[in-house]
């Protein structure tokens, strides 16, 4: 397969305005933007032909630039990452089989789980699939916490038998009694934000109208789900907290995660 990773990232995000330039230190104490170190992710995965950022922002261009990114201009009514990733087709070929979303704010996804995103793409039944990790108790708790506070800590999935998507929310599902948080064979699954495609199921979504759940949410992935497009959920495992930049008060545990896997 030729396989592409689009990276979307824009300036004007809601909730943390200029998300993509905040500045991340790892292990040695250097800072690089998030955009940077999505990219280095991306760069690190295997099987990939091409890696692209896609934005709409002459400032998160000229950055991704400086480290060396190759850079698409993307229209600013774009309302998603996805809708991003179909903005950049035209520019990548027809040659290019699946195009991969790997989005800016989740700098601390390993390589591998992208690798493995890309390998359920070899089922030709598959036209979208999408990544989740069954949360840490830990993770659990600080999701709940963060539910409390009035804050978006990350997403949740539930899914089905056959392992498509039921249905994603930023509220904590399903509900889960306080006693049994603990419990590691628990159906509690973060989303890791990183999609997979076919051009045939991007070009779709570009054309699809927004539905009513997608907005209320904030869920771009939740139009495939309202046009009765199957998405694939490729279960990942790890002992690493996976994290998103989501707030402000997501940077230090990012960092600390950061710190605690060497990586600089």
């Amino acid at each position: 397969m030729n396989v592409t990773i689009v990276i979307p990232a824009r300036f004007a995000s809601t909730r943390y305005p200029g998300k993509p330039l905040v500045p991340l230190k790892g292990a040695t104490g250097i800072s690089k933007p998030l955009i940077q170190r999505s990219w280095e992710v991306a760069m690190s995965v295997g099987g990939v032909c091409r890696v692209m950022v896609a934005t709409d922002d002459d400032r998160i261009a000229e950055v991704a630039r400086g480290f060396g990114a190759e850079v698409a201009m993307t229209p600013a009514t774009c309302a998603n990452g996805t809708e991003r990733c179909a903005a950049t087709l035209s520019a990548l070929g027809d040659d290019v089989d699946v195009i991969v979303n790997l989005q800016g704010d989740a700098p601390l996804t390993p390589p591998a789980f992208v690798e493995a995103l890309v390998a359920a793409m070899a089922d030709p039944r598959v036209a979208v699939a999408t990544l989740a990790l069954r949360a840490l108790p830990e993770t659990r708790r600080r999701l709940l916490a963060d539910q409390a506070a009035g804050r978006v800590g990350g997403t949740t999935i539930a899914i089905d038998s056959s392992g498509d998507a039921l249905y994603f929310s930023k509220a904590v599902i399903p509900h889960v009694p306080a006693k049994a948080l603990d419990n590691p064979d628990l159906p509690f699954f973060l989303h890791i934000g990183v999609y997979s495609y076919r051009r045939s199921a991007l070009t779709r979504y570009a054309m699809a109208p927004s539905s009513r759940l997608e907005e209320l949410e904030g869920l771009e992935q939740l139009r495939f789900l309202d046009a009765r497009v199957p998405m694939r959920i490729v279960q990942v495992a790890s002992h690493l907290d996976i994290w998103e930049l989501n707030n402000p008060e997501d940077v230090p545990v990012i960092e600390a995660s950061l710190a605690a896997r060497g990586l600089a």
